[in-house]
């Protein structure tokens, strides 16, 4: 039997729905850190699935560090409902850090690098795993980094 505590407490860490986290507790035997990963994976695939969807809406995020360095981000989603989302906005504002941060040339360069702080974690992969998330294809639509 599923415990509701380990429920909510997968909740906690993923972001998944109710069902989501009991079926991966399920498939797990009620491994919570197992179950994480289950429900990565399953988001992963999410993902992949709706990479091809078209992406219009958005916002752009910025930050300034110190006065020297400014970074302007792009980040499109599906609809303007996802684009108010705590965890789009989140994920823009992280954006802006990593580009500050790693100074990448590319959007392709800057999926590629390792998040600045989870090195575990590919840029990439974060982006993934919100889609997976909010359910909607989220795309870096372009970045510009100043400095002085």
């Amino acid at each position: 039997m599923i415990s509701v505590d380990d429920i909510k407490k997968l909740r906690e860490l993923t972001g998944a729905g109710i069902a989501d986290c009991r079926e991966a507790l399920e498939e797990t035997g009620s491994d919570i850190d197992k179950a994480v990963e289950v429900i990565k994976q399953k988001g992963l695939e999410k993902a992949a699935k709706k990479a091809d969807r078209e992406t219009r809406q958005g916002q752009v995020f910025s930050y300034v560090h110190g006065g020297k360095i400014g970074v302007l981000v792009a980040l499109l989603c599906e609809t303007d409902f996802v684009a108010k989302t705590d965890d789009f906005q989140t994920l823009g504002k992280e954006l802006c850090l990593q580009v500050a941060s790693m100074d990448p040339k590319t959007v392709d360069e800057l999926l590629a690098q390792e998040y600045i702080r989870d090195p575990k974690l590919k840029i990439d992969g974060m982006i993934k795993g919100v889609v997976g998330k909010l359910g909607e294809n989220i795309k870096i639509g372009e970045f510009t980094r100043i400095t002085i």
